[in-house]
């Protein structure tokens, strides 16, 4: 079965949503105070970005290059970013390069919703 591209934005944004949950409840209950804000802050920027996967659900429609482009990027950006945050505070150290990466992801998403927003295509 097929599914269309709002149907996956949809998704795709309520499973960051539910992550984003999920992470801050963990920190909440972590017994490393050190780790909270770097869980607190991927939090954050989680479900920051699953309110802007949720709008490029709303406005998904075939040929939307740029649009699907920004919602890729937010996608691989939260995974780096959120991700590298995540396991250097639970895990190791050897994760805090994910998160420059993950960040540049992050602004460039965005600067591909701004190319929709000047593209005839979106």
């Amino acid at each position: 079965m097929a599914i269309d591209g709002r149907r996956f934005w949809l998704a795709v944004a309520g499973l960051a949503g539910a992550s984003a949950v999920t992470l801050a409840a963990s920190a909440a209950h972590l017994t490393d105070a050190a780790a909270r804000p770097d869980i607190d802050l991927a939090a954050r920027f989680l479900l920051l970005h699953a309110l802007a996967l949720l709008g490029i659900a709303a406005l998904a429609r075939p040929g939307a290059r740029w649009l699907h482009l920004a919602g890729g990027l937010f996608v691989a950006g939260c995974a780096a970013f959120c991700g590298g945050l995540g396991l250097t505070a639970l895990v190791d150290h050897g994760f805090v390069p994910l998160v420059p990466v993950g960040g540049t992801l992050l602004i460039l998403g965005w600067l591909a919703l701004v190319a929709a927003a000047l593209s005839r295509r979106g």
